[in-house]
C-alpha cells in the first residue's frame, strides 16, 4: 500500500480511537516489554571495558572504544599556558552558559571554550519544556517521586533532591533574565503534563523552549563579556602530580594548533553522545555530541555511572529522509496525539515513560505492524491532525509552530496528515559520576549537564534535562569559583595520560581510536 493509502487508515479510525481507553501495563508487562525490545537490552551491542576506572563494566561497543581510545596530544607537548584563568568552562550549551554566568557573577575570571559556536548544542533544540514544580497542586516531593519511578529507582537520590528543590528558584532566575515562558490568561506560568509524570509541570515556550532559554543565556554571556573561544575543542585535561585537575588542552579547529589553558577549576559541559550513532540508530543530537567529556574525564581517572543505558526518544522523524532522526516533540502526545500502527490501532499509552513507548514502537515494527517508507525505513504514525479536532483549528500552529514549519519545508501539512516516527537516539542516561556540587572524583574537575550521570537513573523523564542543566550548571559554577578563590594555580602535567597509556599497553589495548573524535566521521574533511 502507498503511504497515502496508509494515511487514510489513520483518518478512518480516528473517531473510534478518540473513544478508546488503553489499559495500563502492569509492572511485569512493562519489564517484559523493555527486556525484549529496548535497545539497551541487546546483549550483542555491549562489551566490558578492558581497563580504567570502570574496568569490567559493560557498555555499548561505540562508547567502549571511545573510553579506551588514545589522546591526540603528544606526551611531550610544551605546557606553557596560552591562557591562565580561574575557571575554564568547556561547552557552550545550557550547562556551560549557566556555569560560566554563575562563576563570573561570583567574581571568577572565566574562559568559556566551545568546539562549535556559542549555543550550538542539544540545549538549543529542546522542544518539550522544563519540568519544575510550580503549580499550586504540585510539589518538589511529587516531582522527586515521579522522576525516581521513571528512572527505575536507580537515580542518585541526593542529586535528585537538589534538582527538584532548586527548580522553582531556577525558574525565577530565568524569568529575571528575560526568558518568555508561556502564560495562562491570569498571568501564571502555563504548565503541561509530560510522559511519566503525575502532575502537569512542564513550563514551555511553545515548542522551542530550549531555543528561547539559549537565546537569553547566550546574550547574557556576551553582555557580561565573558572570555569566549569558539571552534576550540577540548582534547585533553591537565593534572598535577597528585591527580588534581589544573587545566586543559584545546584544539583550535581552524588552524589545528593546540591551546594550553591553566585553570584552578575546570567544568566539563560537553553534552551527549548521540552522534556516535549507538547501534546504528539515527539521532536527534547536534553534530558536536560525540561524548568528548566522557573520554576526557575517564582518562583523568573519574569513574562513570550507568554507562550501559541510553535514551531513545520514541518520536524521531523517519520520513521524509531529510528529517530522519529529528525530534518530534513529546508535547504532541502530551496534548493527546495518538501513536497508530499500520492497522489504524493504538498500541501503547502515549504518556507512558519513554523506554516503554520506544519499546512498544519497536515491537510494532518488528512484528509486522509498522509502516515502511519509500527508502525502506520502518515507523508508525503519530496522529497530529487529532489535536486540531480535540482542541480546535489552529492548535498546532499556536503551540507547535516550529514543528509545523519543519514539515512544511518538505510539503507535509501536519494539520491535515499524520507523520511517520521511530525511536531516535536522544540522551545518555549515564555519564561522569558527580556529587551534589557537580564535582567528580578528580579534584577541581566538575561536570554539569548531559555529560554527568546518576541523576536520571536508567530512564530520563522529559523536561528534566533542561532543569538538570540549569541546577548543576549553577552549582558547578559557584563551587568552582569558590575553589578558585581559595586555591593557587596547580602545576600543569600530563602524568595522568602517561598512566593511562601504560595501563592500555598492560592490558593489550593497542589498536585504539583517537579520542575524543570531536565530530562524526561524515562531517570531517580529509585534513580535519
Amino acid at each position: 500500500m502507498t503511504l497515502s493509502a496508509l494515511q487514510d487508515i489513520v483518518h478512518q479510525t480516528r473517531e473510534a480511537r478518540r473513544k478508546q481507553v488503553l489499559p495500563k501495563l502492569t509492572p511485569s508487562e512493562r519489564d517484559t516489554l523493555i527486556k525484549k525490545f529496548h535497545p539497551d537490552c541487546r546483549e550483542q551491542a555491549y562489551r566490558p571495558l578492558k581497563f580504567g576506572p570502570n574496568k569490567g563494566q559493560l557498555t555499548v561497543r561505540e562508547l567502549a572504544a571511545l573510553l579506551e581510545g588514545d589522546s591526540p596530544v603528544p606526551y611531550d607537548l610544551p605546557l606553557d599556558p596560552d591562557h591562565t584563568v580561574d575557571v575554564l568552562v568547556i561547552g557552550g550549551g545550557g550547562a556551560g552558559c549557566a556555569a560560566a554566568l554563575h562563576a563570573h557573577k561570583a567574581g571568577a575570571k572565566v574562559l568559556l571554550a566551545t568546539k562549535l559556536r556559542l549555543a550550538d548544542s542539544n540545549s538549543v533544540m529542546a522542544q518539550g519544556g522544563m519540568q519544575i514544580a510550580v503549580a499550586p497542586d504540585d510539589s518538589p516531593v511529587q516531582h522527586f517521586l515521579d522522576t525516581l519511578k521513571g528512572g527505575h529507582f536507580k537515580n542518585d537520590r541526593q542529586l535528585l533532591k537538589v534538582m527538584v528543590e532548586e527548580g522553582p528558584s531556577i525558574a525565577q532566575w530565568l524569568l529575571e533574565l528575560g526568558v518568555l515562558f508561556d502564560r495562562d490568561t491570569d498571568g501564571s506560568l502555563h504548565v503541561k503534563k509530560g510522559g511519566g509524570s503525575t502532575k502537569p509541570r512542564l513550563v514551555t515556550c511553545s515548542d522551542y523552549t530550549g531555543l528561547e532559554i539559549m537565546r537569553v543565556l547566550k546574550d547574557e554571556v556576551l553582555n557580561r563579556q565573558i572570555q569566549l573561544l569558539e571552534f576550540c575543542a577540548a582534547v585533553e585535561l591537565l593534572t598535577n602530580r597528585d591527580g588534581v585537575c589544573t587545566g586543559a588542552v584545546l584544539r583550535d579547529l581552524d588552524n589545528k594548533r593546540f591551546i594550553v589553558v591553566a585553570a584552578k577549576a575546570v567544568i566539563l559541559a560537553t553534552g551527549g553522545i548521540g552522534r556516535l550513532h549507538i547501534q546504528g540508530f539515527p539521532t536527534s543530537n547536534h553534530y558536536g555530541a560525540t561524548g568528548d567529556g566522557l573520554a576526557l574525564a575517564y582518562r583523568a581517572g573519574a569513574p562513570l555511572v550507568h554507562i550501559d543505558t541510553f535514551q531513545y526518544h520514541p518520536t524521531g522523524a523517519v520520513y521524509p529522509e531529510q528529517l530522519v532522526g529529528a525530534l518530534v516533540t513529546e508535547g504532541i502526545r502530551s496534548e493527546g496525539g495518538h501513536l497508530v500502527n499500520a492497522r489504524g490501532e493504538r498500541f501503547v499509552n502515549e504518556l507512558d515513560t519513554r523506554d516503554v513507548v520506544s519499546s512498544s514502537i519497536i515491537r510494532e515494527c518488528e512484528e509486522g505492524r509498522g509502516i515502511r517508507t519509500p527508502t525502506g525505513r520502518m515507523g508508525v504514525w503519530l496522529d497530529t491532525p487529532l489535536l486540531e479536532l480535540e482542541h480546535g483549528a489552529g492548535t498546532l500552529e499556536k503551540h507547535f509552530p516550529a514543528m509545523v514549519r519543519q514539515y512544511e519545508r518538505y510539503g507535509i501539512d501536519i494539520r491535515k496528515d499524520p507523520v511517520l516516527i521511530y525511536p531516535t537516539l536522544h540522551y545518555q542516561n549515564g555519564g561522569v559520576q558527580i556529587d551534589v556540587n557537580a564535582e567528580t572524583a578528580v579534584p577541581n574537575l566538575f561536570v554539569a549537564g548531559e555529560a554527568s550521570g546518576g541523576l536520571h537513573g536508567r530512564n530520563r523523564l522529559m523536561g528534566n534535562s533542561l532543569l538538570d542543566l540549569m541546577v548543576f550548571g549553577k552549582r558547578a559554577g559557584l563551587t568552582a569559583a569558590a575553589r578558585a578563590a581559595s586555591n593557587r594555580q596547580g602545576v600543569l602535567t600530563l602524568q595522568h595520560l602517561r598512566r593511562f597509556r601504560e595501563e592500555a599497553k598492560r592490558y593489550g589495548v593497542t589498536e585504539q581510536i583517537t579520542s575524543p573524535v570531536i565530530l562524526p566521521a561524515y562531517t570531517r574533511t580529509q585534513d580535519s
